[in-house]
């Protein structure tokens, strides 16, 4: 199968911002954000770093108080009031850990500076988030079937309409299919978008079978001979196996259209879920056998280290992250580029 690179994006269009997720109201244009209002950084390292403000404060605050200008004697006080700094950023016990180690085992003894607690963290989160480019995987014909899962507030529509945008940008043709069947709010929205964006829609009525949706969804993007057709599905708690197996299920309908559907599953989690999303990230990679995630709001949170432990745990690689609410607030996700921005504690400003 061929890979899509996101990151080769075509020139700019103007886009209206993302609805809420809970609403289809509302909906205000790019055009309406005054000159002030705008990130003085740019380029996905300035929206990625204005994203993680939160999180970087809690790093730069901590940390500099921690270590001190002087510096600071890395001895067993110091190694344990550093644990527990970088635990507030939910990157798990784990990394967290490893860069105490990594400290210790380097500066035990000594003293040791700022620059040099920030050097030896990215190192280690560096080596632990190492993965693959974030490119999407393709089919080599016929339509490329994404199905996005995840809990309910996740992001999970607001995610969709993203992708739709990243897309319609590299001029594919998109067909989406409502398959959260449960929630009429959740279709309706997603028929908002598609309707914004030019994308084909696929529904069912409400409470009928999400996997005759999916089944319908992609069956209409070989007829048409779309390039994309994403699945969406209705939120449920990872906990509740009756649904997580119906996921299976989904996947197994769309089989009998396009044998190797569905070339993605993406989960969307949302970084302010914190070590939850690890629990969530647990439950659907088993049930659903997930390929990547899709990083939601990551500019509400001051835990943006949770994409460490999940990378750690389960080999996952981060594909996306959400910056914001607009459409244009969505990049495919660079693992250097994180770990620039979530140390990058010489200026939160």
């Amino acid at each position: 199968m061929a890979r899509w690179n996101p990151f080769s994006k075509s020139e700019k269009e103007p886009v209206e911002d993302a609805p809420a997720e809970s609403s289809t109201t509302g909906v205000s244009s790019d055009n309406n954000q005054t000159e002030g209002d705008k990130p003085k950084k740019t380029g996905f390292f300035g929206g990625i770093k204005q994203a993680l403000k939160k999180t970087v404060r809690v790093l730069n605050t901590d940390i500099r108080d921690l270590v001190k200008e002087e510096g600071r004697l890395v001895d067993d006080q110091f190694l344990e009031e550093l644990f527990a700094h970088l635990i507030k950023t939910d990157m798990g016990n784990g990394p967290a850990g490893k860069i105490r180690d990594s400290i210790a085992k380097k500066y035990r003894a000594r003293v040791v500076k700022m620059a040099e607690v920030i050097e030896t963290a990215k190192e280690t989160i560096t080596e632990i988030m190492k993965q693959e480019a974030a490119d999407i995987i393709m089919a080599t014909e016929g339509p490329t079937v994404i199905m996005v899962v995840g809990v309910n507030g996740a992001g999970k529509t607001t995610s969709i309409a993203k992708l739709v945008n990243l897309f319609k940008k590299q001029g594919k043709s998109v067909v989406l299919g409502a398959g959260d069947t449960f929630r009429a709010a959740a279709v309706e929205q997603l028929t908002v978008w598609s309707q914004r964006m030019g994308a084909e829609i696929v529904t069912g009525r409400q409470g009928s079978d999400p996997a005759s949706v999916a089944y319908k969804a992609v069956d209409t993007a070989v007829k048409t001979n779309a390039d994309i057709c994403i699945v969406d599905t209705a939120g449920r708690l990872q906990t509740q196996s009756n649904l997580m197996e119906e996921l299976g299920r989904i996947g197994r309908v769309m089989k009998k259209v396009v044998p190797e559907a569905p070339h993605e599953v993406l989960l969307v989690l949302d970084s302010t879920a914190g070590q939850n999303a690890i629990s969530q990230a647990r439950g659907f990679s088993e049930a659903a056998s997930c390929t990547g995630i899709v990083l939601a709001k990551l500019d509400g949170s001051a835990k943006g280290g949770v994409a460490i432990p999940i990378r750690e745990e389960f080999g996952l690689p981060v594909k996306f992250v959400g910056l914001g609410e607009t459409p244009e607030d969505f990049a495919p996700f660079d693992v250097q580029t994180y770990v620039d921005a979530l140390f990058d504690v010489a200026d939160d400003e």
